[in-house]
């Protein structure tokens, strides 16, 4: 089984992402971590490799190449990133969201080395509001969806106030559910596999 992460900045996509796989004693991969992979390469920030993105397709068919790899594994796994329900169909796709204040507070507070515009929380209210814009224009002319569109997931889960065990084990809750409903149990099979 994949399990793939999509959500808002802030949400905790990598750290619920991280948890829930070491949880489950899953592989875990991040296209956050592939992004950030590639903005050092390239000697920029996360927010200027966005910006790059806009000009380039590159960058982005790089990332959906990477996620493609992923899907054609037969291993279970946890897979952060904004389009992996789209490039990953045949997985469990959960979307987290946040309050945007809480959010842009975590972001800052992560103090990310490739993030180095986020100075401040207003600053990085800013740049997540440019990132968000960013992506949702890309990811609507490179492939016609909307990402942050919560009828694409089979669970979504508010994480603005509830901590990170409260969310895995939501997570886990529902993968116990596809596990019994895939193994051809239907509903008529307990959930506490």
């Amino acid at each position: 089984m994949i399990i793939t992460i999509s959500g808002y900045p802030g949400s905790g996509k990598s750290t619920v992402g991280k948890a829930l796989a070491k949880q489950l004693h899953w592989k875990y991969y991040s296209t956050g971590d592939f992004m950030s992979a590639m903005a050092a390469e390239r000697g920029m920030s996360l927010l200027e490799l966005t910006k790059e993105a806009e000009k380039s397709k590159a960058i982005d068919i790089e990332l959906d190449r990477r996620q493609q790899q992923l899907a054609k594994q037969k291993q279970n796994m946890v897979v952060d990133g904004r389009l992996s329900f789209h490039f990953i169909p045949k997985s469990l796709k959960v979307f987290l969201t946040v309050d945007s204040s809480v959010g842009a507070a975590r972001v800052f507070g992560a103090k990310r080395r490739d993030e180095k515009e986020n100075t401040s929380i207003e600053a990085t209210k800013k740049n997540i509001r440019h990132r968000l814009a960013s992506e949702k224009k890309r990811y609507k002319k490179y492939y016609g969806i909307d990402c942050y569109d919560e009828t694409h997931y089979n669970m979504v889960v508010d994480t603005t106030k509830k901590t990170v065990r409260e969310v895995v084990d939501e997570m886990v809750g529902a993968v116990r559910k596809e596990e019994v409903r895939t193994m051809g149990g239907g509903s008529k099979k307990s959930s506490s596999v």
